[in-house]
């Protein structure tokens, strides 16, 4: 047996003041993104927006269903958007939160698993990584890739004969 250690870094920022201000502006894009969130089911608000290789930002936010495996999360429905919009566009870095109570969450909210899988397939259709941004009510973590939330990752070459 081979025990194998698998790490991610994490960077924590105490204040989004602290970030480029294009990543300043994509967390408030994200934030207010959240607003127009369709969750009257679980009350779980969250907006994501998508910064790409043309300049462009793309927001999102979940949409539920009462058939709960139909609804779509924040992070899927921006990145589907921005594919399907420009699909000649990689996406640079993309931001998420998340809202319940009226109150953004601390800390912050890193995506589903599914969310996860679609990042992954996202980064390796066009050769680039996507950094990561988890805006809490005050703090923001930033991770350099999909790739580090999702290590393990099911990709293409599972495919192959």
């Amino acid at each position: 047996m081979k025990k194998i250690e698998i790490t991610t870094w994490v960077y924590q920022y105490d204040s989004v003041e602290e970030l480029p201000t294009d990543e300043q502006n994509l967390i408030k894009v994200a934030k207010e993104a959240v607003n127009n969130a369709y969750a009257p089911y679980s009350q779980f608000n969250v907006g994501a927006a998508v910064l790409l290789d043309n300049g462009e930002i793309i927001a999102g936010t979940n949409q539920e269903n009462a058939a709960y495996p139909s609804g779509l999360c924040a992070e899927r429905v921006a990145v589907f958007y921005a594919n399907s919009k420009y699909p000649n566009s990689a996406i640079l870095k993309l931001a998420v939160t998340a809202r319940t109570g009226g109150e953004f969450l601390e800390p912050s909210v890193p995506p589903c698993g599914s969310c996860r899988q679609v990042l992954m397939e996202t980064e390796i259709r066009f050769s680039h990584p996507i950094k990561i941004i988890l805006a809490g009510k005050k703090t923001v973590r930033i991770l350099d890739n999909a790739k580090s939330l999702l290590p393990l990752n099911f990709d293409d070459k599972f495919l192959d004969k």
